[in-house]
């Protein structure tokens, strides 16, 4: 097990408790995350492909991390923690939206999250930690919707369930300027 402990939250964002990471996942309970989308001057959001011994959804596509804040740690800290440990990339990351979504996994898992969503814009070359990520690649977004919808089985189910409401975050707010 992890002995991570993440922040079970109700409905509103309000904790109501703490928990194991994998525990919180095989139970379903909502807790609190982070998820991080870096762009490149060129437009083109950086993503990560999860290293293959991850314990769940190793091999797939996602966005460039996400995470769990510990307790007593600010959403914002963590994704600027996680964005450092899963990338090798330092920056100060600016808050979008948040956004709660469910989602049963394959393995017996549930993503039942409350999560954060945080962006930047950036030209640090990744260095990504392979025990987080074992490849990287910016992409234009219109490719890279062509490719998800051509082969969602490539992608993070909580990636293609969240990039929509990501992207139309972006295109009522001014595209990567809004980052």
């Amino acid at each position: 097990m992890s002995e991570i402990q993440v922040i079970l939250v109700d409905e509103h964002d309000n904790p109501t408790g703490t928990m194991e990471k994998h525990e919180a996942h095989h139970r379903g309970l909502r807790h609190r995350a982070i998820s991080v989308y870096v762009f490149n001057r060129a437009g083109e959001l950086l993503l990560q492909r999860r290293a293959a011994g991850k314990y769940h959804c190793g091999g797939l596509w996602s966005n460039t991390c996400c995470g769990h804040p510990y307790p007593d740690e600010s959403a914002q800290h963590a994704a600027e923690r996680r964005l450092r440990e899963e990338m090798g990339v330092t920056i100060e990351l600016r808050k979008l939206f948040e956004f709660s979504y469910r989602l049963e996994l394959a393995n017996g898992m549930t993503e039942h999250e409350y999560g954060h969503l945080f962006g930047a814009v950036d030209e640090q070359p990744p260095r990504p930690d392979p025990q987080e990520a074992d490849d990287y690649r910016y992409v234009a977004l219109p490719d890279l919707e062509a490719e998800m919808a051509a082969h969602p089985g490539r992608f993070t189910p909580w990636f293609l369930l969240c990039y929509p409401t990501f992207r139309d975050y972006l295109q009522s707010n001014g595209g990567i300027a809004a980052l």
